[in-house]
Order: structure tokens, then C-alpha cells, then sequence
């Protein structure tokens, strides 16, 4: 049986070049364009289970996957920055960072992330890991020292712990990779259980 060709439905540089760190380089990359609006009273694992499963079915369901001639697995993953059950932007605006890196700061937090495989033949496969990630106490001067560097923009929680943001995580207990945007092991494992293994280091 051909191997099936993989499609990344996401337009995140991390994620692919996380997935191409265990040797895995998609076929096709095809961003889902969906409302990621939390719904009322969600919570945040909820939350991430549910637009990483929409964000695999819109891929799905566009036409070029639909032309596809060769059999295909599309991969959707979607990651949560939340304190208690609070969950947090994906930060667009430097008054939304520092509210953020306010919240975060001297306080642990919960990232979540969901990882989805899904086939046209209506197989459907998930994995959620949850994270633990602290924050030392932020300084007004760190704070700015951050914003002015941009990294937040777009980040879940207003961060991203593989830059300069690492200098202000005093621990982490879970999956490091899960918070730069996909858990390695169980999106492999995920990936292993549809076909798809990841090419061996010649």
C-alpha cells in the first residue's frame, strides 16, 4: 500500500519545522480559515480539541484536497495559553501582549494543545497533551523589553517559549515541543498509526 501524502493544515513556520525535526515533510500546506472564537463557557481543553478537529475538517473540505489524486492525511493541530479557566488570546496588539505577560507573570499556567489526524475515508484520530509552564516575576522593564521585540505577535498567551520568552520560564513539566505548537511524540505516534513514518536519517 502507497504511502499516503500528508497535508499540514496550518500556515505555522514552528509546526513545520517541528514536524520536519522528526523527519516528516508534508506534501501539501493548506491554512484552515476558521473562527476561533471560544464559545461561551468553554474550557480551554475543550476549546482546543474543538478547532483543531474544525481546522482538520475545513481542510477536508476544501476543493484542491478534494482534487487530490493520491491518498492524503491532513494534520491539525491547535495549541491554548490558559490560566485556570481563563483562556487567553492569541495576542494581535501590544495592549493584549502586556495583559498577557501580566496574567502569566510570577504565576504557573496550562497549555493545552490538540493534534489531529483525519482521512477522507472518515477516520478521524486525536490527542490532547496538557502542559504546565511557569513564569518567573516579570518586571515592568522585562515586560517592555519583550513587547518591543515582537515575538508575542500572533502567540498564544502573548509568547513563544522557544525565543527570547525562555528566559522568563523558571520550569515546565509536559511536553516542550506542545507548547511551541505540536507535541512531538503523540503527533508521531498519531501519524505511525494512519501510515505515515517519519523518514530515517540516512
Amino acid at each position: 500500500m502507497a504511502t499516503p501524502a500528508l497535508i499540514l493544515a496550518s500556515a505555522s513556520p514552528r509546526r513545520l519545522d517541528l514536524l520536519r525535526q522528526i523527519g516528516v515533510e508534508p506534501s501539501h500546506l493548506m491554512a484552515a480559515s476558521i473562527d476561533e472564537t471560544p464559545l461561551k463557557g468553554e474550557l480551554p481543553r475543550v476549546h482546543a480539541i474543538r478547532l483543531a478537529r474544525e481546522k482538520a475538517e475545513a481542510v477536508l473540505a476544501k476543493p484542491e484536497t478534494s482534487a487530490l489524486a493520491e491518498p492524503f492525511v491532513v494534520l491539525a493541530a491547535d495549541t491554548v495559553v490558559a490560566v485556570g479557566r481563563r483562556i487567553l488570546p492569541k495576542a494581535e496588539t501590544e495592549t493584549e501582549a502586556r495583559a498577557c505577560l501580566a496574567l502569566l507573570s510570577g504565576r504557573p499556567h496550562r497549555v493545552h494543545t490538540a493534534v489531529v489526524v483525519a482521512k477522507a475515508d472518515g477516520t478521524r484520530r486525536l490527542r490532547h497533551v496538557e502542559t504546565r509552564v511557569g513564569f518567573k516575576r516579570l518586571s515592568h522593564e522585562e515586560i517592555e523589553t519583550y513587547i518591543a521585540s515582537g515575538e508575542w505577535q500572533g502567540k498564544a498567551g502573548g509568547y513563544a517559549i522557544q525565543g527570547l520568552a525562555a528566559a522568563y520560564i523558571d520550569f515546565i513539566s509536559g511536553s516542550y515541543s506542545g507548547v511551541v505548537g505540536l507535541p512531538l511524540y503523540e503527533t508521531a505516534q498519531l501519524l505511525g498509526s494512519v501510515g505515515l513514518v517519519a523518514k530515517r536519517a540516512s
